[in-house]
């Protein structure tokens, strides 16, 4: 089952002030991307946030699920997406710990 993204959207809406919030839909599920780097993924209507150290002791009790069949574990949030403040801080611990992403290699004209 893919996303609906009504979904994302209100995701989206929930972490708006945890940086510059951009999301691309992937395989029927959807990346999201807070100020260019991925910090999460919604599959089926659920969101899943890439684990980080910083992210572990935000939320102490952890539950971590694949979002989809052999992925690693990222940390599902279920309840707590509603409380804004709490996903946006989430949102903005998990960013900062994770790496810049790689440039893009730039096309070779032919």
């Amino acid at each position: 089952m893919s996303s609906d993204l009504s979904f994302v959207e209100f995701v989206i809406e929930q972490i708006e002030n945890a940086g510059i919030i951009t999301y691309k839909k992937m395989f029927g599920e959807y990346a999201l991307y807070c100020n260019a780097k991925v910090f999460a993924l919604i599959c089926d209507n659920q969101l899943f946030i890439k684990p980080t150290e910083a992210g572990r002791s935000f939320i102490k009790e952890v539950v971590e699920a694949p979002p989809y069949p052999s992925a690693k574990l990222y940390f599902l949030i279920e309840a707590k997406i509603e409380d804004r403040d709490w996903i946006s801080e989430l949102v903005r611990v998990t960013a900062e710990e994770l790496p810049e992403p790689k440039p893009k290699k730039k096309k070779k004209n032919k």
